[in-house]
């Protein structure tokens, strides 16, 4: 089931890259793995996969340590991170896809060991119940973190909300890949914003076509 679900994706990967000239080795498949027990997700790294994300620190922690046979996964958390959370959790990871506030870069610059590749979350669609900065506060939150040596933003996050359309999602994702183009100009050491994180399951090939380098991608991949 898994490999035939990574086949798919893997083409349809390919398919959404081939729509717009682009190469599909520069889109990075992250495995939602929060979903699926230990043993799933062992059977995705069995089959080439070296992306896998999680949502919650303590389920993070306990697959690394079941891993740990896996010494080259990288590890990304795409959820909301408490503060009081970041000390256990941010030495532990590769990536973190959800920075939304300077309070919490701060607590990272408190904790981390090592600079930690940052995605700041934007919300492009200004849904209410989404986290992440407006689009109108990136280029200022970004030049804040200048002072944080422990943050270094390799790129800009969102979500499409679930319902919306393809046109729609085009759109946001059009967007957000603005925003990290002008960010990326601006050629900040400390946020080089080279790479976007978008596109889910659902909507994962509008991403690719509006130049996405991260998809997060968890039901397609576990679905019967």
């Amino acid at each position: 089931m898994i490999s035939e679900n990574l086949h798919k994706i893997q083409q349809e990967i390919q398919d959404s890259c081939a729509l717009v000239s682009r190469q599909a080795s520069d889109v990075h498949l992250v495995a939602v793995t929060k979903s699926v027990d230990t043993s799933m997700t062992q059977t995705l790294l069995e089959n080439g996969v070296r992306d896998c994300a999680e949502n919650r620190v303590e389920q993070l922690l306990s697959k690394k340590q079941a891993l740990r046979n896996y010494p080259d996964v990288k590890w990304h958390f795409i959820g909301n991170l408490q503060r009081r959370k970041v000390k256990s959790i941010i030495n532990e990871i590769d990536y973190f896809h959800a920075l939304d506030s300077f309070k919490l870069a701060q607590e990272i610059q408190k904790r981390a060991e090592q600079p930690i590749n940052c995605f700041v979350e934007v919300n492009v669609s200004q849904e209410a119940s989404k986290q992440g900065i407006s689009p109108e506060e990136v280029d200022s939150f970004i030049q804040d973190l200048a002072s944080l040596d422990k943050i270094h933003v390799v790129g800009l996050m969102t979500m499409a909300p679930i319902d919306a359309s393809s046109n729609e999602r085009h759109q946001l994702f059009k967007t957000l890949k603005q925003l990290q183009q002008r960010i990326a100009d601006l050629q900040l050491t400390h946020a080089p914003c080279l790479d976007t994180s978008m596109g889910m399951s659902n909507d994962f090939s509008e991403a690719i076509q509006e130049g996405t380098t991260f998809i997060r991608v968890g039901t397609a991949l576990f679905q019967e």
